[in-house]
């Protein structure tokens, strides 16, 4: 197969492993009221079950960028598939509270391995002027899986039971990792040439990186954590509760969810391999890249706080179509951050920063879970709108000011 063929069939199988990782971590969120009812929770318990999950995912999160730099993406990736598809299968047999919050939490330790390695091999497989819209191929199957996992979830779950939706989403893992490992290989001397031609005209040298210490003192990777911290908790919202809220405070049965519940997903995948391909067009016509990138994301942070507007409405409706407007903020975020990075950064680091940004995103959301389960049961949902309102804003602030194209300094001789 030629390297200039096999490079999509590759970013396929990333796209394949990132749908199921979203439908997998979806699952509990579209079955929040038969699992209240199952294990006797309330909102509070039932963010105990999310924050288990994200909690791990923020700590294994910056180890395995780490992991993916030091034993290569081709490895870290395979047995991050092969655990998750594991806990989902600990998860359908699980009897107990107990036993079902483990097998969340190693759900969360397993499923972080897939974001660094795909973000190394979108960076050594494609040249900047293909990079983003790459990327956004790679990881629109996040909302894909958002998408397809109500109506799947809704059902199996009404055909059979929730435990075989879990049992299920196993077994289709196992079969993404198969494929991983028959596809994937190192990118071969073509394309190697290729992408070091891109680099060297922007000023990158394919051999140099930072150390993990020397990675600290870095201005752009502090910007990139606060904004992954400030701006992941609204694109968790959307995944963990808005569902249950469709549900219980806008009075959608599980049917409707399965029927209407994927549309912000589909409008925010759309709208994300959308804005990437301009901050890609942008390139090609002569702009910088970072700075194409930073452009992009300031233009769409403007419908983040469209979210305020939930408060004023009671049709459900409605609020999936403001949702939706917001996912598509939420998800050219993530989808085009993970290329600032690659902009920004040495390619022998950018699994390591990602990591190290997903954990703090991730640790962004587990706070912000705790207050959601907290007003949700008591001050109810206005004080959340407002709260998320302000969240990417923010991050434009923190990318015009922290973030740059950062060069590892030359030893003296």
């Amino acid at each position: 197969m030629k390297p200039t063929k096999r490079r999509w069939f590759i970013i396929s199988v990333i796209f394949l492993a990132i749908v199921f990782n979203y439908y997998d971590r979806q699952i509990v969120s579209i079955l929040k009221p038969m699992l209240k009812e199952e294990y006797n929770l309330g909102d509070d318990g039932f963010a105990m079950v999310l924050n288990v999950f994200t909690l791990f995912y923020a700590l294994m999160y910056p180890v395995s960028g780490w992991l993916v730099d030091r034993f290569g993406e081709r490895k870290i990736m395979l047995g991050g598939i092969i655990g998750w598809s594991l806990a989902c299968f600990g998860g359908g047999l699980s009897r107990t509270f107990g036993s079902f919050l483990f097998f969340r939490g190693m759900l969360g330790a397993a499923e972080p391995t897939n974001f660094p390695a795909q973000i190394r091999v979108v960076t050594i497989w494609f040249s900047g002027k293909m990079r983003a819209t790459a990327n956004s191929l790679c990881v629109a199957g996040s909302s894909i899986g958002a998408i397809i996992a109500p109506p799947m979830v809704a059902w199996l779950a009404m055909k059979y039971d929730f435990h075989t939706v879990f049992i299920i989403a196993g077994v289709i893992g196992l079969v993404i990792a198969l494929l991983w490992f028959l596809i994937y290989i190192e990118p071969p001397a073509e394309i190697v040439k290729e992408v070091e031609a891109d680099n060297v005209l922007v000023g990158v040298k394919s051999d140099e990186k930072f150390s993990w210490g020397r990675l600290w003192t870095t201005k752009s990777l502090w910007g990139i954590i606060l904004i992954r911290f400030v701006s992941d908790p609204v694109w968790y919202f959307c995944l963990f509760w808005l569902p249950g809220y469709l549900q219980e405070e806008s009075g959608l049965s599980l049917a409707q969810i399965g029927m209407f519940g994927w549309i912000p997903f589909l409008v925010a995948d759309l709208g994300a391999i959308g804005t990437a391909a301009w901050s890609d067009k942008m390139v090609r016509k002569g702009k910088e890249p970072l700075l194409a990138r930073k452009i992009m994301l300031s233009v769409v942070a403007v419908l983040a706080p469209l979210c305020c507007l939930t408060n004023y409405v009671s049709n459900p409706f409605v609020t999936i179509l403001i949702f939706a407007l917001v996912a598509v903020a939420c998800l050219s975020w993530l989808f085009t951050l993970s290329v600032v990075i690659a902009e920004a950064f040495p390619v022998k680091n950018v699994a390591s920063v990602l990591g190290i940004a997903g954990g703090f995103g991730a640790l962004g959301a587990v706070i912000f879970n705790y207050f959601v389960g907290q007003m949700m049961g008591t001050l109810g949902s206005a004080n959340i709108f407002i709260v998320m309102a302000f969240m990417h804003p923010i991050a434009v602030l923190i990318l015009w000011g922290m973030v740059k194209r950062e060069k590892v300094p030359q030893k003296v001789v």
